[in-house]
């Protein structure tokens, strides 16, 4: 059972921006080795995910191709990708809009133990 390090729920990022960090605090720096696996559902097609651990862009802007407004985000359904992360490792993930208007993003960051 892993931890889960962020998540955000029907955060908005302005058209043609990208968003801030979304992980911050005590698991900013991975705790132990391990696979950290982003889910994310947005609100219409045109956000993007990004994806830095320890300096090095591991997902540069891969397409969100999961979309919709209601109900909750399934693991199984919504998983969009699995890194395998060292401890200490300084872990980011942004979001950034492609579009001419204001999208939303529903996500979850999880780091399961390897």
């Amino acid at each position: 059972m892993g931890v889960q390090v962020a998540s955000t729920t029907a955060l908005s990022v302005s058209a043609n921006t990208k968003s801030s960090d979304i992980v911050t605090g005590t698991y900013q720096f991975a705790p132990f080795d391990g696979e950290m696996v982003v889910y994310s559902r947005c609100s219409a097609t045109g956000l993007n995910v990004i994806v830095v651990v320890d300096g090095s862009t591991v997902i540069n802007d891969q397409a969100i191709s999961f979309t919709g407004t209601a109900g909750a985000i399934s693991k199984i359904d919504h998983e969009v990708a699995s890194i395998p992360v060292n401890a200490g490792a300084r872990v980011e993930v942004f979001f950034r809009n492609t579009t001419a208007g204001a999208l939303t993003v529903d996500s979850i960051v999880e780091l399961n133990p390897m």
